[in-house]
């Protein structure tokens, strides 16, 4: 071989090794972040986070921007008062606007003290006596409330504030991917050591659904929700197609609940919830709880529809049928039930029937029958399948028990 051949013989083999170590580092590394971060949700679900879809109230789909500490403070007192709060409504998140355009000399966020005068920290102490958590928000992007580049010293912040909670949302953010962005909050979460849970609030542009279980507990897969029947129709078909990815501790976000808030009628608000409900969404109240009327407190109040949603089996429903505007959506609870929604999006009455092998039961097996409305067995031993006249815009919700 000449010197030629065996240099650049030589030259190669280096690249070779030089190329394997670095590949071998790059998984090492990857393999560690995994652990650290499976470690890290171990943790979450011990300590009662996102075991279940999250339960509570937010302030932006009522009064967005109009938000001071005295509504928060009066909001925790409405939602014990209540009753909501024995149900399972344990966070009070508050939305934008609560914050400083500039931060300290230190580059630390602060309260806008207009509005919370006390600061973040006496809030969530006060909060916290009530038996509640609290959530705040941030952004991944660079306008205030704006983390991006600050995430080390504002998860510290959040965690010293005694925050709970952290939706993370996706506005004026500087181009780069997202995925590297709401990552690099999660590893600051991460070293502060509190059970903090985290709210990816990407708007499902790039698909968080197939990622965001990596760095999240939620992440939502639609754009903003609106207080209308076309929005909540619409959010619930780009939500549906993402069921396979929830979980205990990771759970698809189509959005926070309208119910209340005067767009719709009560029995689209029904059905609102109760397709909520279903899904595995977290269930956070977008009304003014204070004010709130007997039957929008009904309607969220149901606990035998949210006994659905905080069911432990965690498993996200799906339609299952779709023809005029008549819809079943259905999937599995624990102890081998089944629930059912007969959702009619059609302007007519109409009967809408579901049969026991359409969601994997035997025709010939007897189940009892629970409509979760009308809160009443409507058969204790049925078969073959269930049929029922559903008002337009409305549905009918059971469960189905083994005998």
């Amino acid at each position: 071989m000449s010197w030629r051949g065996s240099s650049l013989f030589v030259l190669v083999t280096f690249v070779v090794l030089c190329s394997v170590k670095v590949t071998s580092h790059a998984m090492n590394l990857t393999n560690s972040t995994n652990i650290a971060h499976q470690e890290y949700t171990q943790f979450l679900l011990a300590n009662g986070v996102a075991r279940t879809p999250p339960m509570g109230w937010n302030s932006w789909n009522h009064f967005q921007c109009n938000i001071s500490e005295w509504t928060v403070k009066t909001t925790a007192d409405a939602l014990v008062s209540t009753g909501l709060t024995a149900l399972g409504y344990k966070y009070i998140n508050i939305d934008d606007c609560w914050g400083e355009e500039n931060r300290d000399l230190g580059g630390n966020l602060r309260a806008k003290h207009s509005t919370f005068p006390s600061g973040i920290k006496a809030l969530a102490d006060y909060v916290h006596a009530k038996g509640l958590k609290l959530g705040i928000y941030s952004d991944a992007g660079k306008k205030m409330p704006g983390s991006l580049g600050h995430e080390d010293q504002d998860a510290r912040t959040f965690s010293e504030w005694g925050i709970d909670y952290l939706k993370y949302d996706n506005c004026y953010h500087d181009g780069s991917k997202p995925l590297d962005r709401y990552a690099r909050m999660s590893y600051a979460l991460q070293k502060v050591g509190r059970p903090i849970l985290y709210a990816i609030c990407e708007w499902g542009q790039e698909d968080p659904a197939k990622w965001a279980s990596r760095y999240g507990n939620a992440w939502r897969t639609t754009g903003d929700i609106k207080d209308n029947w076309e929005s909540i129709t619409n959010i619930a078909d780009e939500n549906n197609i993402w069921g396979r990815y929830a979980g205990p501790g990771r759970w698809n976000d189509p959005d926070m609940l309208e119910v209340g808030n005067g767009g719709m009628s009560l029995e689209e608000y029904r059905s609102h919830f109760s397709i909520w409900a279903i899904v595995k969404a977290p269930l956070l109240i977008g009304c003014d709880i204070r004010s709130a009327s007997r039957e929008t407190l009904r309607i969220l109040g149901n606990k035998e529809v949210i006994d659905v949603n905080q069911d432990p089996l965690g498993v996200q429903a799906r339609k299952i049928r779709s023809k005029a505007g008549l819809e079943v959506w259905a999937g599995p609870l624990s102890m081998r039930r089944v629930v059912i929604v007969l959702w009619n999006r059609s302007q007519s009455r109409a009967p809408i029937t579901v049969g026991w092998r359409e969601v994997g039961l035997s025709p010939t097996n007897p189940f009892i029958v629970r409509d979760l409305w009308a809160h009443s067995f409507i058969s204790k031993s049925m078969r073959s399948q269930l049929t029922a006249y559903v008002a337009p815009h409305a549905c009918k919700m059971y469960i189905l028990t083994p005998i």
